[in-house]
């Protein structure tokens, strides 16, 4: 018998959200192990905001923001206003942030009056390295081996922003029509108005965009995440951020007497790098750049097993990128600033992290 096309709402209903989210979801057990890392952070969160006994309204739990601010990495949200939208009638995004049924969504000026306060703490910094120690503790991480990449960010800016310092805010006729044929452009010369932290970069066969440069730091074991930071975009830029990320990781370690070695591609093949790794205790697995020149990289740690194992595991690496590019909304940042982007960047490498450890979790289940 043919059914009536009616519609009938209950009054009332006595299921939770809970009810509506799948046992078997996978934002059930990233839910779980972001709110782990979010317990840890709970000192440093309160003091974000001024004590209660001071009084005022009460601010947005800093935890919801965040599970938040993950939801739009993890779905390729493209914006905060399209976020809220969606969490009107998402019972799915409401309950992984926090909200119950009845609660008001958020306009979306939450997000940037808030981003400010979270940059200032290290907010997300923190949260992905309590995600990092999470990894350890899962013995995910060897701790030991790594490799490291970088990548190129397109900036939120165009050409036409691209104008003399000397100019000001006004511009030229030029500058304005987007008629660049001719001049000479640099960033010695000019500056984007809209984005000040922007670089005009290339690489390789791509054309010059207004960019940054994001770097991260792998570790071999499973490819997960254990150091990513922004840097504006030079030549220069993958491997002083390279230096940085090893040592950090070096000191992490506390063990002198453990070896470390350090995974790359050719481009981090240079004499000054390699002899900086060696000042830090860490073995140079760079890839040798033979072309029409002496590798810097001695043919003696060249030809070790544990080199051609890290150039297979270096690979890795590039995983996180095309995730992060793809699905993290990285290819271009709708954020302007270079702390702002790198926060971006930092929590969609946590985003990453999150996915990539359920996963090894199901295939450990699987295997045992």
């Amino acid at each position: 018998m043919r059914g009536a096309d009616t519609f009938t709402e209950s009054l009332f209903t006595m299921r939770t959200l809970e009810d509506f989210v799948p046992s078997r979801h996978p934002l059930r057990e990233l839910r779980k192990t972001a709110n782990e890392a979010l317990e840890k952070l709970a000192p440093m969160l309160t003091n974000m905001y001024a004590a209660e006994v001071k009084g005022g309204r009460p601010g947005i739990a800093p935890e919801k923001l965040l599970r938040a601010m993950l939801l739009q990495v993890l779905y390729s949200v493209r914006s905060e206003r399209q976020l809220m939208e969606q969490v009107h009638y998402n019972l799915l995004f409401r309950w992984f942030i926090g909200l119950s049924m009845d609660d008001s969504v958020w306009v979306p000026t939450v997000f940037s009056k808030n981003r400010e306060r979270l940059i200032q703490h290290d907010a997300v910094i923190r949260f992905f390295n309590e995600v990092v120690a999470m990894a350890q503790q899962r013995d995910l991480l060897s701790g030991e081996h790594f490799s490291v990449d970088g990548t190129l960010i397109q900036a939120w800016a165009g050409h036409k922003s691209f104008v003399p310092k000397d100019e000001g805010r006004g511009g030229d006729g030029a500058s304005a029509s987007g008629d660049f044929k001719g001049q000479r452009r640099s960033n010695e010369t000019h500056a984007s108005k809209t984005d000040g932290d922007a670089r005009l970069y290339r690489k390789g066969n791509t054309a010059s965009e207004l960019r940054y440069m994001g770097h991260t730091l792998s570790d071999n074991r499973h490819g997960l995440v254990a150091s990513a930071k922004v840097t504006q975009a030079d030549g220069y830029a993958e491997r002083e951020a390279a230096k940085a990320m090893i040592s950090d990781a070096r000191q992490a370690l506390g063990d002198d007497a453990r070896e470390v070695t350090l995974g790359a591609d050719k481009g981090y093949d240079a004499k000054e790098f390699i002899d900086a790794c060696m000042a830090m205790k860490v073995t140079p697995h760079v890839a040798q750049n033979t072309a029409g020149r002496k590798s810097a990289v001695p043919d003696k740690i060249a030809q070790t097993e544990g080199y051609a194992i890290s150039q297979r595991k270096r690979k890795l690496i590039e995983q996180g990128f095309g995730w992060a590019k793809t699905v993290g909304n990285i290819r271009q940042v709708m954020v302007r600033g270079l702390e702002r982007v790198d926060q971006m960047f930092v929590l969609t490498m946590a985003a990453y992290n999150l996915v990539r450890m359920r996963g090894l979790a199901a295939v450990r289940l699987q295997t045992t």
